[in-house]
């Protein structure tokens, strides 16, 4: 099954997530289908702290792709804007 999640990069104490959309099978970090975002919870709510390609979003929800929590949460909560 398809989903979209986040992919936890950057350092240790400084989270970094991009919004990918990946086999559910596959590992957090691990290979993905296509990056639709970026989250950056130290951003602390600039415009630089969340960014979703909805179209690309949307157009892999079509498809099937299961919305992990968080990233429904952010999509809906959030300022999120187009790429």
């Amino acid at each position: 099954m398809v989903s979209i999640r986040l992919s936890r990069h950057g350092t240790k104490k400084r989270p970094f997530y991009h919004i990918v959309v990946t086999d559910s099978r596959n590992p957090r970090d691990g290979r993905y289908l296509e990056r639709v975002g970026f989250f950056d919870p130290l951003a602390a709510l600039s415009d630089s702290s969340l960014r979703i390609d909805k179209e690309r979003a949307g157009y892999w929800m079509s498809k099937g792709a299961k919305v992990s929590e968080r990233v429904a949460m952010l999509m809906k909560h959030g300022s999120a804007e187009s790429l």
